[in-house]
């Protein structure tokens, strides 16, 4: 009958410190997607992934003080595009892998990071900007409350 599944997994670039499970995780879900895809095709259907960066959701204010002034002073500066990304990109990412434009599209990854992966911390900082505009489709959004102390 044909498809689309969209999986998220979180940010897929680098590893960190005492998240090897959850890197595991990532992991096993993209390769799940990616054969899925493959299997699920001569049906129709497919089977892409999304990997959201850092986003200004209100999941950022269940940090604890420490890791909230790290998130505050240090994040959005390691972006390209300097600065969090917003649900309403993530989710416009999912409507264009639901939709018919992305009909050829399938075992796929779209990282919906601002380029994180792409900055290494040899180069230096990356210079603050504000050309990179963010969009901000749902009306009703509010940003996280601690990306108020730093806007």
């Amino acid at each position: 009958h044909g498809g689309a599944i969209v999986n998220m997994i979180a940010d897929i670039s680098n590893g960190w410190p005492n998240f090897a499970h959850s890197g595991v995780s990532r992991g096993g879900m993209l390769t799940l997607s990616e054969s899925a895809a493959s299997e699920w095709a001569p049906a129709g259907v497919r089977v892409n992934t999304i990997a959201p960066g850092a986003i200004a959701s209100s999941g950022l204010d269940t940090y604890d003080a420490k890791d909230t002034e790290f998130i505050q002073q240090q994040v959005a500066r390691e972006i390209p595009m300097n600065r969090f990304g917003t649900e309403a990109e993530v989710s416009a990412a999912i409507v264009f892998l639901l939709s018919q434009a992305a009909a050829f599209i399938t075992g796929t990854c779209i990282r919906v990071d601002g380029g994180a992966p792409n900055s290494r911390p040899i180069w230096g900082r990356i210079e603050r900007t504000d050309a990179s505009k963010p969009f901000n489709g749902f009306h009703r959004s509010n940003a996280p409350a601690i990306l108020a102390a730093i806007d």
